[in-house]
């Protein structure tokens, strides 16, 4: 035997086990920004088969890491070293975590000894974290590092999907690590609802003469959304929505359609809301429509169906909770349920949110003049929201125009944060969404204000060669503040910021860069950006004087 082959094996270090395990749950990318506390990991990504996509702001990181966990159900990976590394993350981890999107979240620390030192970059990240994650914890022993990581995935991906972090001292990663990785762990998997529990849900749902369904978060995960059609066409139910639930109805099911709710109670489908006598929620949570809101003071039942038990609530209590898969509670509900259709009164409903959904239509169409008014963009938009395109929206007034009036038949193609309501998502999503969905057209929308708040990915959507097109409605102002402002108080405050140029910044950062002048150039102008190669900036003024309409009243009459 030779000298070479009876050497001992080198023992891997922590930072080999860590990355070793992000290998074995098939990670392809990480995101992050490097430094002295977490470069031992780094190195260690050298050697692996994950690509590591630098980015120019940790916030940002974490952001494309939770929108491939909300496309894909497995957890993103971000990445950051001590102390304001880490401390960026946590607006990332925060929105994924609130809107149910899995990620795995990694920082550097400084060594065990020095942790409770006032040293160069020393901060108690994992306390920081906990609140904004469902398991935030630190590796404090070499043999603790393969274990720790493979609960952070699990609690990640598992149950109502969340967000995880991970602290990993300096010294812990750089020394042998007294453990081997863990082959992933099968999740357990949920089983449909108790039986007598559905068995009374079909009672109460057979007994209401108006029941009506509203469909929360995870009504829009791919793996439930064709047992909850079979429920809405089976069933003859008439059907709501939260924001992020987008796309879990198809076109079949479109005619029981009362469209989305939100926030203000001042839509279509609120109308329907109010008008039923039973209300089965699946896969809801109460920071996508607070029940003070659209259940205050009202005695109806409720049917709660979601992975998780309900947050109990003045205005949400359920008579009924059915806990399980909600793909498969669902799917054993409905061959339970008896229900004629809707009563008249809802039918006369739902035939006229029908009528007047085919005259905001007409209304939007006939949208002309400078600025434009956001009717007749998101009627540009309508027509070029085909089923291979993925469209990420960040917040703000644009993001209430688009959400109430565009409409999409295909689970998670349109991404919105409405839960923490974050400036900034659009663009990192929109470059995940190039990655995981390469084939997909890829169209993301801010306004002017939430734009800077993540623009410099822009070079990272470059460097990566990122086939997407980024839509910024240009005013000037953050005007969803603006006009709330003034709703309350009577004049706006602390609104107004000064103007970037979009063509030159993106011309700048080596994108291409375009302007919309006129209604007529929405549509050919953003065919040529989807046509075009690599990253695609498109600037278009936008005409708000109607926002007020949003929050006063749903009448497409009051709109001019």
């Amino acid at each position: 035997m030779s000298q070479e082959s009876a050497a001992p094996q080198k023992a891997k270090i922590g930072a080999e086990v860590v990355v070793e395990a992000l290998e074995r749950r098939g990670v392809k990318w990480i995101f992050g920004v490097p430094g002295a506390k977490i470069d031992s990991v780094f190195n260690a990504l050298k050697d692996s088969a994950i690509q590591t996509v630098v980015c120019r702001h940790e916030q940002n990181a974490a952001f494309i890491a939770g929108g491939i966990g909300r496309m894909t159900g497995r957890a993103g990976v971000a990445i950051a070293t001590s102390g304001p590394g880490s401390s960026n993350l946590v607006t990332g981890l925060a929105t994924a975590n609130t809107e149910g999107d899995p990620i795995v979240a990694l920082g550097g620390a400084v060594g065990l000894e020095d942790r409770l030192k006032k040293i160069h970059q020393t901060l108690d990240s994992v306390n920081l974290c906990k609140p904004v994650t469902k398991y935030s914890v630190e590796v404090d022993s070499p043999r603790a590092v393969a274990e720790v990581m493979e609960n952070a995935f699990r609690a990640a991906e598992g149950g109502r999907p969340g967000a995880s972090f991970v602290s990993l001292p300096t010294d812990v990663m750089a020394a042998p690590a007294a453990c081997e990785v863990l082959e992933p762990s099968l999740a357990p998997r949920l089983g449909a609802a108790d039986a007598a529990a559905i068995q009374e849900a079909a009672r109460l749902i057979n007994k209401a003469k108006k029941p009506i369904v509203l469909l929360g978060m995870l009504a829009s995960k791919v793996s439930n959304v064709d047992a909850i059609r079979r429920l809405l066409l089976d069933g003859k139910l008439p059907v709501v929505g939260t924001f992020q639930a987008a796309g879990a109805v198809s076109l079949t099911e479109f005619p029981n359609f009362a469209g989305r709710v939100w926030q203000t109670n001042n839509l279509p489908g609120d109308m329907a809301l109010a008008h039923a006598d039973l209300v089965v929620t699946i896969g809801y949570d109460p920071v996508e429509y607070w029940p003070s809101i659209w259940n205050r003071g009202k005695a109806r039942p409720i049917i709660h169906i979601d992975v998780e038990g309900a947050d109990i609530d003045n205005s949400y209590r359920p008579s009924v909770e059915l806990v399980g898969d909600v793909g498969a509670t669902v799917a054993a509900l409905t061959p339970l349920i008896k229900h004629s259709g809707p009563d008249l009164e809802m039918s006369n409903l739902l035939v006229e949110i029908a009528r007047e959904r085919e005259e905001m239509a007409r209304i939007s169409a006939a949208k002309n003049g400078t600025p434009i008014h956001p009717l007749r963009i998101v009627n540009e938009l309508q027509s070029l929201l085909s089923p291979d395109m993925s469209l990420c929206l960040d917040m703000g007034s644009f993001h209430l125009w688009i959400a109430r009036n565009l409409h999409s038949f295909r689970a998670r193609q349109i991404l919105i944060s409405n839960g923490q309501q974050t400036l900034g998502v659009a663009l990192p999503w929109a470059i995940a969404a190039t990655l995981v969905r390469p084939a997909d057209k890829v169209v993301s929308i801010s306004g002017d204000g939430g734009f800077m708040f993540s623009a410099m990915e822009l070079e990272t959507a470059v460097r990566l060669q990122s086939h997407l097109v980024h839509m910024v409605w240009i005013d000037g102002t953050y005007d969803m503040v603006a006009t709330q402002e003034r709703v309350k108080y009577g004049r706006a405050s602390g609104i107004e910021f000064g103007p970037v140029d979009p063509v030159k910044y993106a011309e700048a950062f080596g994108a291409t860069g375009m302007m919309i002048r006129s209604p007529d150039e929405i549509r050919p102008v953003m065919k040529q950006a989807l046509d075009a190669s690599g990253p695609v900036i498109v600037g278009i003024h936008v005409d708000y004087r109607d926002n007020h309409t949003l929050f006063e009243s749903v009448d497409t009459r009051a709109i001019h």
